[in-house]
């Protein structure tokens, strides 16, 4: 590790009440980024004003801590003696993982124009937080009573370069415009095979109708994860049902995949009858009680929860900043990968 890279580490974890320098600017821009992000107009309303500039400028500085705290895990993890590698490798994978949460919360910040009230998590019991750096970064982050997320044991230590970004299209754009997800998940549709269907399937309706509420985790490799969410599921489910299905029933047939290739068969199929299949109706008890529908999925590579967990807080921080008082999924009861995910992040 190098000088800098030491004194980071002991600035993050330097006194229980008492943060160093690097840590404390952590803390001070994301406040002010949550705090300012209504009154500035981030980026709708005023893009170009000098409050606009001065967020974004902060935003920008604040990603830049984020990602050295990553890069330090990596480094620790790659460089350090066993012995001190376990001992200090549970903080560390804590605070990268929340701060993944956080970065991406704030990339999200900067493509929306919130209008409702940010809320915070005020309903939790005093013990349900942590206390240090941690403690104080999962308090502004508005997950509400979710604070399950926050506690996993830690895998064994291992360098992982991973990123959550958001890749709505909001009205000022976004800084990480996910051309990979778009174009290596989504496909050009003149391609047949399962890839393009899959993803559709597995992401078309969120990207078309809710994309401001759609996360993606990019690793070395590409993208390797998602988290989809749409604010009012009953709205977002009658969409679907009467204008997006129909467009891609009629862009992928039911006899599709009578020519396409041996490689990915499976997955086109799998995606024809998702198409084809009348959607099970949601009870509308459930849609009162948890207003906001989600979905989320890894790639079979990504073994570290955390990053899963973190793309979890990014989208439950963005709808509950825009209101939402709960959230449901929907999972086949056959679909045991699904269900093994979800039963991960407990």
């Amino acid at each position: 590790l190098t000088l800098e890279e030491v004194r980071m580490l002991v600035e993050l974890f330097y006194l229980p009440y008492h943060h160093g320098p690097q840590a404390q600017s952590l803390l001070e821009h994301f406040r002010w980024l949550r705090a300012n992000s209504l009154s500035v107009g981030v980026p709708a309303v005023a893009p170009d004003t000098c409050g606009g500039t001065q967020w974004r400028g902060r935003a920008q500085s604040f990603q830049l801590l984020c990602a050295q705290t990553c890069r330090l895990h990596s480094r620790f993890v790659s460089s350090a003696g066993r012995a001190l590698l376990y001992d200090l490798h549970p903080y560390l994978w804590d605070i990268r993982n929340m701060l993944l949460a956080a970065s991406a919360f704030v990339l999200w910040l900067g493509c929306q124009s919130i209008t409702a009230p940010m809320l915070l998590g005020g309903d939790a019991e005093p013990w349900a937080r942590r206390g240090g750096l941690f403690g104080e970064l999962q308090a502004l982050l508005p997950v509400g009573n979710s604070y399950d997320l926050f506690y996993h044991p830690p895998p064994l230590p291992a360098p992982l370069l991973a990123m959550a970004s958001p890749c709505g299209r909001g009205p000022g754009g976004c800084w990480l415009q996910l051309g990979g997800l778009s174009k290596g998940w989504l496909g050009s549709g003149q391609q047949l095979s399962g890839a393009p269907a899959l993803a559709v399937r597995l992401l078309g309706s969120f990207l078309s109708l809710s994309p401001e509420y759609t996360f993606v985790l990019e690793d070395e490799g590409g993208p390797c994860g998602y988290a989809a969410g749409a604010l009012c599921a009953e709205g977002f489910l009658q969409q679907r049902d009467s204008s997006w299905l129909p467009a891609v029933r009629h862009k992928y047939p039911r006899d599709l995949g009578t020519g396409a290739p041996a490689l990915g068969q499976d997955a086109l199929e799998e995606a024809l009858l998702f198409f084809h299949t009348e959607p099970p109706a949601v009870p509308l008890p459930v849609l009162r009680r948890f207003p906001s529908l989600v979905q989320l999925g890894t790639a079979p590579r990504v073994l570290d929860v955390g990053a899963s967990r973190s793309l979890a807080v990014c989208l439950l921080s963005a709808l509950r900043a825009n209101g939402s008082r709960g959230v449901f999924c929907q999972v086949s009861a056959t679909d045991r990968q699904q269900l093994s995910f979800y039963s991960k992040l407990g």
